[in-house]
């Protein structure tokens, strides 16, 4: 099929938005063959089945880099606690937060936990999103890890949608092994890991480094097992304090490091060499009122790739719109529009290691979005709105 009268933002190139103003895409066994401007288009292109679309904008679709959509229950009352006051970590010490969430998971079955997630993942698909991560981490036993994980893999049966799985079992510590972090590593979370892996569940292994979870060099014991398994790493990193998570998962080549509302330059100058995506979470800046903003301009400086996600979970990021995260970026980081939207394109592939997707170029999967709008600067402008037209899934046409 060949898709014309289209303003194309690849995002692919240094022209803002790599954007071609009256551009065609020649789509072939669900990738792009051929982009570029419409009165070039090959012969060998012409001909077969066209389609006209309108002069609309066409962008790569979007990717949530980070979620940890697959859980039980919910932490409403604790929204309430930290409207009174309670913080994020008072509540996690008195035995809310993940651990009430853990609770909740745990009563599940992998098929109960795929169709909880599923109105989630549907709500992201609405918005024009082709790619998701789903994290585990609401197990911290080795069958729930696992179960969390049977149930991301499982929702690609469910829905057209790409989901790339992380282990997250470093995540908190369970009541049981209270004050025995390494044990819970030995015991729990490293064989759950090396189960996960057995069973093809895992696609990358990430970590919470905090105080209210564990240390660095609690990390690097997991990320040494996941180096022997030959899966790559990512990190919450630096969200509450300045541990040293950035620069830890900077010294592993992580794929990214995500929060980071306490990086610091040496961080961000760590994290450029070595190829470590920082990924933005508004919604649980959002959410847990924080007031300690990521060093944006030191991403800049020293030219870290800056990816935007949701954080999609029940406790500090109840949050299903990647479009509102979008914005949020904007509003609350000061990021560009375009910054925020190559934050859910071309740098949110690159946190997920995938460099078939998240941008419009000969080869790469045909994933993309037609939307209602003159500019794609509208896509972070509008909040509460949502203006798809067509979702390209793999080089299908779903009308939304």
């Amino acid at each position: 099929m060949l898709l014309k009268n289209a303003r194309i933002a690849t995002m692919s190139d240094d022209r803002p938005y790599g954007m071609i103003e009256r551009g065609a895409i020649k789509v072939a066994k669900g990738r792009i063959a051929w982009v570029g401007e419409e009165k070039t288009v090959p012969s060998e292109h012409r001909g077969g089945e066209e389609r006209d679309l309108g002069g609309r904008l066409i962008t790569p679709a979007l990717i949530d880099c980070h979620t940890h959509i697959v859980y039980g229950g919910d932490r409403a009352k604790e929204f309430e606690l930290r409207l009174k006051g309670a913080t994020y970590e008072e509540i996690s010490r008195a035995g809310g937060g993940i651990v009430s969430t853990v609770n909740a998971t745990r009563d599940k079955t992998a098929k109960e936990l795929l169709e909880l997630s599923l109105p989630r993942v549907d709500a992201l698909i609405a918005e024009g999103v082709s790619t998701i991560e789903v994290k585990s981490g609401y197990g911290l036993d080795i069958e729930t890890e696992c179960a969390m994980l049977r149930a991301g893999r499982l929702i690609e049966s469910k829905r057209p949608i790409r989901v790339k799985t992380s282990f997250l079992g470093a995540h908190a510590v369970p009541s049981d092994y209270s004050g025995r972090e390494d044990d819970f590593i030995d015991d729990v979370c490293i064989p759950a890991l090396e189960s996960a892996h057995a069973e093809g569940l895992a696609d990358a292994v990430d970590g919470f480094c905090e105080k209210i979870a564990f240390t660095p060099e609690q990390i690097e014991r997991v990320f040494r097992r996941a180096r022997e398994l030959g899966l790559p790493v990512k990190l919450h990193a630096e969200q509450l304090s300045n541990l040293g998570g950035a620069k830890l998962a900077a010294r592993f080549g992580a794929l990214s490091a995500d929060h980071l509302e306490y990086a610091v330059d040496e961080d961000a100058e760590a994290m450029a060499r070595a190829g470590t995506v920082a990924v933005l979470l508004p919604g649980a800046f959002y959410t847990l009122r924080e007031s300690k903003h990521p060093p944006i301009g030191a991403f800049r400086r020293h030219g870290v790739g800056i990816a935007v996600a949701t954080d999609c979970n029940p406790g500090s990021s109840p949050l299903n719109s990647i479009l509102l995260a979008l914005n949020m970026a904007c509003t609350i980081f000061r990021l560009t529009p375009e910054e925020s939207l190559a934050g859910a394109t071309r740098n949110a592939a690159r946190a997920l290691g995938l460099e078939d997707s998240g941008r419009i170029s000969q080869g790469l999967r045909a994933d993309m979005v037609a939307w209602n709008v003159e500019h794609p600067a509208e896509l972070a402008y509008r909040f509460g709105y949502n203006p798809i037209h067509e979702r390209i899934f793999e080089g299908r046409f779903e009308s939304c």
